[in-house]
């Protein structure tokens, strides 16, 4: 754990043992490291923590902002909604805490193997965004911290490449459909259950094992999983819009990207998915800066081109992501305001439907379904009413609330992959809190949270349905039964 000090000093202006002789002309005046010394970052797991010389956590280009540090008064309001503070009960994996480590990386504190450990432990989940009385924009601090990170750190060999490994397959819709057309004879074969029976999974490693854990089914196929470049709305035209498919959205859950473009074409929306590549959320969110923005440049190319009202997304990353282009792209002279006004387009889907007032007539499903948020819908975009109220709306629908709703399942982009122990804890409970409701269907908007609440009721022996908002409003409309989208 690194040591709890009171802000003061910087060390490289304290003479520490960690640096040379104070080095003060090796850093810039506010304690973050100099051009001329940014390549020279401290080094990863195993390195002493004393060298040659040991230069700031942080460099000049967008290390957390001090100001935005400075708006957090400690109150601990965030502590018990972080699900980290609330697995370990440590004051540094807290987003007070967090925020003090990168106070002090700003002082010139060093990046430790203890400090990016802490960072690293962060879901990103935002709860305490919503918690907050002092308004903290923690988003903007940790993803700066992160990037940070994932310039300047090193770490081991396995941990590159198995994040390498995610980064090279998961944005990229074509490889994905290369590894789902694999994975069908797994599945359907029986040849998951004839692994697990075998004892061979526990051969492997807790991150290998929970990427096998968290394998979706083979896709869906057919007319109702297809969408078409373009799908007209029915009746009046109210919108023209243009619809994110995603990636593992589109390879693996086509039959929700189907359903929400059915269901925005009943509410008067001429809806266009035109040929697009990765929003970049999955690396936005985790510090590789440079590969989310030029995502994000294509992505904003791409709806450009398409002369679309409103870009919709179906996945909770996905939409907070884009919401957020404006201030990724800032200091890019071609895109920043071409950034800024994207951003102002972005909606979720339900949060669409609500804008406009839904007017296709709803069928009943009689069902006892629970809802969960996922964090970046609830937290990230501050939807939480516009998906209940879809719902609830559904005749014969009985919507529960789930205990602790604002806590994170554990899913968090790639947090279930490289940080399984935690993950599986927080899924867990999660999956506790959704049996006591006592549904018998759980809806959640967004892949990642599914996939982790289905396999944490596995790992209980449990099972629940499990559905996405447009999926259970599309069967509502068609007035086709709750079995047809199961």
């Amino acid at each position: 754990m690194v040591e709890s000090r009171k802000p003061g000093t910087p060390a490289h202006m304290r003479g520490d043992a960690a640096t040379v002789g104070g080095a003060p002309n090796l850093v810039g005046d506010v304690g973050i490291a100099s051009e001329e010394v940014t390549a020279r970052a401290t080094v990863g797991a195993g390195r002493p923590e004393s060298g040659d010389i040991t230069v700031p956590a942080f460099d000049y280009h967008h290390p957390p902002d001090m100001e935005l540090i400075d708006d957090c008064v400690h109150c601990g309001f965030c502590l018990p909604t972080c699900p980290t503070y609330l697995l370990f009960g440590e004051e540094m994996d807290s987003p007070r805490g967090r925020i003090y480590l990168m106070r002090e990386g700003l002082e010139g504190e060093p990046m430790t193997d203890a400090m990016v450990r802490h960072f690293d432990l962060c879901l990103g989940c935002l709860s305490c965004v919503t918690a907050c009385p002092s308004g903290v924009q923690y988003e903007k601090l940790i993803e700066a911290t992160r990037q940070q990170v994932e310039r300047r750190y090193e770490r081991t060999r396995g941990d590159r490449l198995f994040r390498e490994l995610i980064f090279r397959i998961f944005p990229y819709p074509a490889r994905l459909r290369v590894l789902a057309a694999g994975l069908k004879p797994y599945h359907r074969l029986g040849l998951r259950g004839l692994f697990r029976a075998s004892g061979l999974q526990k051969l492997l490693s807790d991150r290998l094992k929970t990427l096998e854990e968290l394998t979706p089914d083979p896709p869906k196929t057919g007319a109702l999983s297809k969408v078409a470049p373009f799908t007209p709305a029915a009746g009046t035209r109210r919108r023209v819009v243009g619809l994110l498919t995603g990636c593992v959205q589109r390879v693996f859950f086509p039959h929700v990207n189907a359903a929400t473009v059915r269901v925005l074409a009943a509410e008067g929306c001429d809806v266009v998915a035109p040929k697009q590549g990765c929003c970049g959320a999955l690396s936005l969110h985790a510090g590789r800066e440079e590969e989310g923005m030029a995502f994000a440049r294509r992505t904003i190319d791409t709806f450009e081109a398409a002369g679309v009202e409103n870009i919709v997304a179906n996945v909770a990353g996905c939409g907070s992501a884009m919401k957020e282009y404006g201030h990724l792209l800032r200091d890019d002279p071609e895109y920043a305001e071409r950034a800024a006004a994207f951003s102002k387009k972005v909606r979720d889907a339900s949060e669409l439907i609500h804008e406009l007032g839904p007017v296709a007539p709803r069928h009943p499903l009689p069902v006892v379904a629970a809802y969960h948020d996922a964090c970046h819908l609830a937290h990230g975009q501050g939807i939480r009413a516009q998906p209940r109220e879809l719902l609830r709306a559904i005749p014969g629908m009985e919507l529960r609330n789930i205990q602790e709703s604002e806590i994170c399942c554990g899913s968090a982009g790639i947090y279930n992959l490289v940080e399984p122990e935690p993950a599986a804890q927080l899924g867990e409970r999660k999956a506790a809190n959704i049996l006591k409701t006592g549904a018998k269907l759980l809806v959640t908007a967004n892949p990642g949270c599914l996939l982790q609440i289905r396999a944490s009721l596995e790992r209980m022996g449990e099972s629940v349905p499990l559905a996405h908002p447009m999926e259970v409003v599309d069967a509502s409309i068609r007035g086709q039964p709750l079995d047809s989208i199961l």
